[in-house]
């Protein structure tokens, strides 16, 4: 792939909120820190030429949260992205970090203003494009925390709202407070647990981000059906999932992640992958909507 090619471009725009467009295959920004997403990547410069590869071959949809690090995540697109002229950077606030692989939720509404400002520091913004609630946390009002986040857009410090890991029925009642305009939700091609969601995204017409859009043990299996499939198609496992992912639906907003520019430019590669019907129907019934 040469510099100025961009092949992200195939996977085709989606508009959150309905004035933020952004090509719809993204980049997921939480593997290029530590390990157990804990302190800096083992090669920092090999994170930073990863997100500038990302945008020369056309992405523009970065997702990232404060707790990617903490704190990493963010600070490094800063410093390969600022001022990112023609860059969507998503972020979210709400979770806590003690230490590698360790997550704990907080909702209150004072702790969620604090997340925001501070990464609006972080990323030198003026306004935080997509603002997602990281998780809803059980021990607070849901209207608690989605107003303080509606609080922080009329003060023009977000543009648009985010939800991750919820239920149609939490959409509903965020809704009732504030516009959504995206849904971040666990699944991908051989895990729909939250195919109901994703339905209800469609319907409404909001953005549905899957995390972990790859499940890559599962897919680099030599033997499973994927790779089969993959051998006949051309592509590779990996080609394939994002790519029944962006067939999938219209909102959907895949993200994949990866610390390496050669596993970065086989996942954007996925955007020109066209499924035949029987490809499409293979991979869907490797796993059976919940």
């Amino acid at each position: 792939m040469a510099d100025g090619e961009f092949v992200a471009a195939a996977s085709g725009v989606f508009s959150l909120g309905g004035n933020l467009a952004v090509t719809r295959l993204g980049y997921g920004a939480m593997r290029i820190t530590g390990r157990g997403i804990w302190g800096e990547p083992p090669d920092r410069g090999e994170a930073i030429r990863v997100l500038r590869r990302a945008v020369e071959l056309g992405v523009d949809f970065f997702d990232t949260a404060d707790s990617y690090g903490p704190f990493v995540s963010e600070e490094l697109i800063r410093e390969a992205l600022h001022p990112y002229a023609g860059v969507t950077v998503a972020t979210k606030g709400g979770l806590t970090r003690s230490g590698p692989d360790q997550w704990g939720t907080v909702g209150r509404p004072e702790y969620l203003r604090q997340c925001a400002e501070m990464s609006l520091r972080r990323l030198g913004l003026d306004t935080i494009d997509l603002y997602q609630l990281h998780r809803i946390d059980p021990q607070v009002p849901a209207a608690d925390q989605v107003g303080a986040l509606a609080d922080l857009r009329k003060e023009g410090k977000i543009r648009h709202i985010g939800l991750s890991e919820v239920t149609v029925a939490d959409i509903g009642e965020a809704r009732l407070t504030a516009p959504i305009a995206s849904v971040q939700n666990h699944y991908n091609v051989l895990d729909r647990g939250h195919e109901d969601v994703l339905d209800y995204c469609g319907r409404e017409g909001l953005g549905f981000i899957p995390y972990y859009p790859i499940a890559t043990g599962q897919f680099a299996a030599p033997h499973g059906k994927l790779a089969q499939l993959a051998r006949r198609s051309g592509a590779t496992g990996v080609q394939l999932a994002l790519a029944w992912l962006l067939r999938r639906s219209p909102v959907m907003l895949p993200i994949p992640g990866t610390r390496s520019v050669a596993h970065l430019e086989e996942n954007v590669a996925a955007a020109q992958v066209e499924l035949t019907d029987e490809e499409f129907d293979t991979l869907s019934g490797l796993a059976p909507p919940a």
